[in-house]
């Protein structure tokens, strides 16, 4: 036997498969113990044993700690395919614990590999040798790899699978945007700027509230860069996907008024009981405060683990007379009462009747029947409230739907825009004209264009 060219087979594969060598020279002496016992036809364990010298590979079998005068080239057929089934699987297993040794102490560290093919929707990636998965809901949506392109994530579980390890990346979990920042922003990675939350849509939008140890660095900047270059280069791995970064603060207020932003906050009232926040907004905030299918005020509730609902300075008070009006029938309760529960946050019938009569008797310092016809009564309104709110938002997508058809009138030039009420084709041909795409850099603020009325103004004169 050619001890030396098996050692050097042993280095090499303790070397390609990251697994300790001393391992390997263990499986070669219970290999050749299983390959002895099978040439003899014995069922003793104790029996064989087998020594390899771990620097010259020399071979020494004994049985029962005595010598045994036998090469082991001379086993036969039968025992030589022994030997090697029990190495394969001897190695099969020290590669699988060497694995989930290694990439257990990894989990949450960014990885680059390289795109492998897709299986199922999921992607997988080769990394140090190693095949990684990563999941479709793992993924940023609409991001396709192709064989042998580079791939950047994070390792977010390592499990193993009986025979095999399974080993998960990730580039749609918020941490992967943490590892990101610690890699960019040296004061990310030093700790003197400590990312406080994260709240992410994958491919679409991220919001990060930040803040500094050091009065003297402005954690936003820092994470911006110098004319955006920091998060520039973040956004690009994103593939664009907006980044905003909001500056943390530990009054809830501020924080919600922050991570609502770029909108303008008018007001917030708090509800610790429902952990919910209430923000008064002006109208031609609104839409800015709510985003784009409501990704806005989402992302928010989530960086601040608040509910957030969004009204409008109308809506605000319509919403409080209607309370007071409700509660003030019953005797007992006066408007000190009704302005006492709007400090705490409860500014609707809604709310009266979600917090209940135990919260009722010690804030109005009432009996609990007082309590339980107060409760009654707003259960009663906002039913009627409710049908109210969704007669105007069917009256509203009408008008809307009045608009686009409106619209798609005038520009095919089946109509012309004296035709219809000026209001109608001023909205319909602003609502359809194009939108401009989006920046980048979503630390940037479009202001309303304050010029719109007059376009539309010049485009049905030309009409």
């Amino acid at each position: 036997m050619n001890t030396s060219e098996m050692m050097r087979i042993l280095d090499s594969i303790a070397r390609d498969r990251n697994i300790d060598r001393s391992l390997l020279i263990a499986d070669l002496e219970s290999a050749m113990v299983s390959a002895c016992r099978k040439f003899f036809g014995t069922l003793d364990a104790d029996e064989f044993q087998c020594a390899v010298d771990p620097i010259t590979g020399e071979i020494q079998l004994f049985r029962y700690d005595e010598p045994l005068d036998m090469d082991p080239g001379d086993f036969g057929r039968i025992a030589a395919q022994t030997f090697k089934q029990v190495m394969i699987q001897r190695f099969r297993d020290d590669e699988r614990q060497s694995l989930m040794e290694v990439f257990s102490k990894r989990i949450g560290e960014i990885i680059v590999g390289i795109a492998q093919r897709y299986e199922r929707g999921a992607l997988v990636v080769e990394v140090d040798r190693a095949e990684c998965m990563m999941l479709r809901s793992e993924q940023i949506p609409g991001e396709q790899f192709a064989p042998g392109d580079r791939v950047r994530a994070t390792i977010s579980d390592v499990k193993d699978q009986g025979n095999r390890v399974s080993i998960y990346l990730s580039r749609g979990h918020p941490d992967f945007i943490r590892r990101l920042f610690e890699v960019e922003v040296p004061e990310v990675m030093e700790r003197t700027i400590e990312i406080k939350a994260i709240a992410r849509e994958p491919g679409y939008r991220t919001k990060m509230a930040v803040s500094s140890i050091d009065s003297k660095v402005d954690a936003v900047g820092a994470c911006v860069g110098i004319r955006g270059s920091r998060i520039k280069t973040i956004v690009d791995e994103l593939n664009g996907e907006k980044i905003d970064i909001v500056r943390w603060n530990e009054s809830s207020q501020i924080l919600i008024a922050n991570a609502l932003k770029p909108a303008e906050v008018q007001e917030i009232s708090l509800c610790f009981e429902l952990g919910r926040s209430t923000v008064v907004v002006r109208d031609d905030q609104l839409s800015l405060a709510i985003g784009k299918r409501g990704q806005n005020v989402r992302l928010a509730a989530r960086l601040t683990g608040w509910d957030v609902d969004i009204l409008t300075p109308e809506e605000f008070t319509k919403g409080l007379e209607t309370l007071s009006e409700t509660l003030t029938q019953i005797e007992g309760i006066t408007t000190e009462g009704v302005d006492r529960l709007a400090a705490l946050g409860m500014i609707s019938v809604f709310d009266v009747e979600e917090i209940g009569v135990e919260m009722l008797m010690v804030e109005l310092e009432i009996d609990e029947a007082l309590a339980e016809q107060a409760v009654e009564l707003c259960a009663a309104k906002s039913k009627v409230v409710a049908e109210e709110q969704e007669r105007e938002k069917a009256e509203a997508a009408a008008r809307k739907a009045e608009e686009e058809e409106a619209a798609s009138a005038i520009l095919s030039g089946a109509i012309s825009g004296e035709d219809i009420s000026p209001d109608v084709a001023a909205a319909a041909i602003l609502g359809a004209a194009p939108a401009p795409a989006p920046e980048p850099e979503s630390t940037e603020t479009t202001e309303p264009d304050e010029h719109s009325e007059s376009r539309a103004a010049d485009i049905l004169g030309d009409s």
